[in-house]
């Protein structure tokens, strides 16, 4: 593991992060949230909202696959994503669902700006984002898919959406 140069628990805190913010709407798999979680470390992301049923930090599923993410990435539960959406655009933030909408962009033609702060919102394994939230944002991301399911599972989702904005947000320049 030292060859690997990781980063201590301390010094993760204290480095820079992506200015991206994920918020977590009605996931109900602890073990997809403890994924996104180390997904969320490994892109060095700001911080999870945790939002209506979606296990919290310390449910026994999410500490399983998590493996210790929990601890380095900030995190916060707020109990209605829609309330968490009308915050954040105050705050600065582009708000952007991931799901497949009519006037979804696909993720590798999204422009990024440096500057600006990013909310992406992950939605409900079955249902995905729900409409009320997708009226909230401020447009859709999707990730291109040519095989018969057109879906990907949410942890998956997540791990590919923070990696292009990794790489578009000049990821290892922070």
């Amino acid at each position: 593991m030292l060859e690997l140069n990781r980063m201590t628990e301390a010094e993760f805190k204290t480095a820079g992060k992506i200015h991206v913010v994920l918020i977590l709407d009605n996931i109900r798999s602890g073990l997809n949230v403890g994924s996104i979680f180390r997904s969320a470390d490994s892109f060095r992301i700001e911080k999870i909202f945790l939002c209506g049923i979606t296990p919290t930090a310390e449910h026994r599923d999410v500490l399983k696959t998590a493996l210790g993410a929990t601890r380095t990435v900030k995190w916060a539960h707020h109990p209605d994503a829609i309330l968490l959406i009308e915050e954040l655009k105050r705050e600065g933030y582009q708000i952007l669902a991931v799901e497949q909408t009519i006037n979804s962009v696909p993720l590798h033609h999204l422009e990024l700006k440096q500057a600006t702060g990013y909310a992406l919102v992950l939605g409900h394994e079955l249902s995905g984002v729900s409409q009320p939230v997708i009226d909230g944002c401020d447009g859709a991301v999707e990730i291109i898919q040519s095989g018969t399911k057109h879906s990907l599972n949410v942890a998956v989702c997540a791990g590919i959406v923070l990696y292009e904005f990794s790489q578009k947000l000049n990821f290892r320049n922070v």
